[in-house]
């Protein structure tokens, strides 16, 4: 597997977005929608999969647009290749707000384990496919569902998280426990688990939800302060009837008088 080497230049700081410099004939394959501008000779196609397989015939395409389907992925990607004759660019803007952190896969021994909507572009040659969770627990309350994305190869990639971004370095042995939605990408040698919150006060009481997942080294992780489903709920809980519903405690209510409500 020989990616394309790209170069890219991250700006922004709430809501950023990836420019990525393609020389003549190179290629990045991105999520639909995720592109944001390109230049006048950068030419975009809609493609199978992921691109990384377009030499291996209809069987080859077909499985690899089906694996995207699995993760609840389109099965379609959009490739970006530069037709012109000196260097053009495409840039990728992340879909809310936190961080767009680069992957160089030849660090991570070719291949991160990362939840299913967190991919966001690529460099051609680059795979992005499943990974089973061998674990059941894992797999039923780990809040990314029994399959989690994997992406492989020798290229760059990028992927987005809500939020500060905490990278931890694991020692063998070395556990942490973290909330399920906020874990963003592991390397492939970290043992991932699902753990039952003890004690049912704080199981139903203390707000931070049934389950954790357990991370165990050796390797490298990636937890977003900010998953997008928890910045969803507050949106709708806000938006709701109430509107202040459990904010400011008991003033909420009397905040929503001092506003007319």
């Amino acid at each position: 597997m020989n990616a394309h080497e790209i170069d890219y230049r991250i700006s922004g700081t709430e809501m950023q977005y990836v420019e990525i410099e393609l020389d003549p004939g190179e290629s990045v394959v991105a999520e639909a929608g995720s592109m944001m501008m390109m230049d006048q000779n950068i030419q975009m196609e809609t493609i199978f999969g992921d691109g990384s397989n377009q030499g291996s015939g209809l069987m080859g395409k077909l499985f690899g647009a089906g694996k995207r389907l699995l993760t609840g992925e389109s099965l379609f990607m959009t490739l970006f290749t530069n037709r012109g004759r000196g260097k053009e660019s495409v840039s990728f803007a992340s879909p809310y707000p936190g961080r767009i952190l680069p992957m160089d896969l030849t660090t991570l021994d070719g291949k991160l384990i990362c939840q299913k909507d967190s991919f966001l572009c690529a460099a051609k040659g680059v795979s992005i496919g499943i990974d089973f969770q061998r674990k059941l627990g894992a797999g039923f309350f780990g809040g990314e569902g029994f399959i989690m994305q994997k992406i492989e190869g020798d290229g760059l990639a990028f992927v987005h998280a809500g939020g500060a971004i905490c990278e931890r370095v694991l020692q063998p042995g070395e556990m942490i426990r973290v909330d399920t939605g906020c874990l963003v990408a592991m390397t492939q040698d970290i043992d991932y688990d699902i753990e039952f919150v003890k004690g049912i006060k704080t199981a139903l009481f203390g707000g931070e939800g049934l389950f954790f997942a357990t991370l165990r080294g050796p390797g490298r992780v990636w937890i977003q302060s900010l998953p997008f489903s928890r910045l969803a709920d507050r949106v709708i809980s806000a938006a709701g009837p109430g509107g202040r519903k459990e904010e400011g405690s008991i003033l909420g209510g009397l905040g929503n008088l001092l506003d007319g409500k």
